[in-house]
């Protein structure tokens, strides 16, 4: 059983940063995919980056240039920085971890960009 816990979120004005953390329950990175998702109120919950064990990240669209994801073994955290924040980047952020049919998320943290 994997436990995944974030924490980082908070108010931030627009153009802001913020840098998201997601303690795992052990060395998960060198199995599972680990990943960022957020989901605003009223939509559908969307995937921001994705890190496999070994290769490349993935970014969507709407993040790309902006966050960053990244992780330390070491300390079996994920972090997700997230720059130039805008207004409908308003939601709450979940880390997740995945490998075949096994997947986990953690409770989700808020982050609300607003003036």
């Amino acid at each position: 059983q994997v436990q995944l816990v974030e924490s980082g979120g908070g108010l931030v004005q627009p153009g802001g940063s913020l840098r998201l953390s997601c303690a795992a329950s052990g060395n998960i990175f060198l199995f599972y995919t680990t990943g960022w998702y957020r989901q605003a109120p009223g939509k559908q919950r969307e995937v921001l980056a994705t890190m496999p064990p070994r290769g490349n990240t993935n970014y969507a669209e709407a993040v790309k240039g902006r966050f960053i994801i990244s992780r330390d073994t070491t300390k079996y955290t994920l972090y997700l920085q997230m720059n130039s924040l805008k207004p409908e980047d308003t939601a709450v952020y979940y880390c997740n971890a995945y490998l075949g049919n096994q997947n986990y998320w953690g409770q989700g943290t808020q982050v609300t960009v607003s003036s």
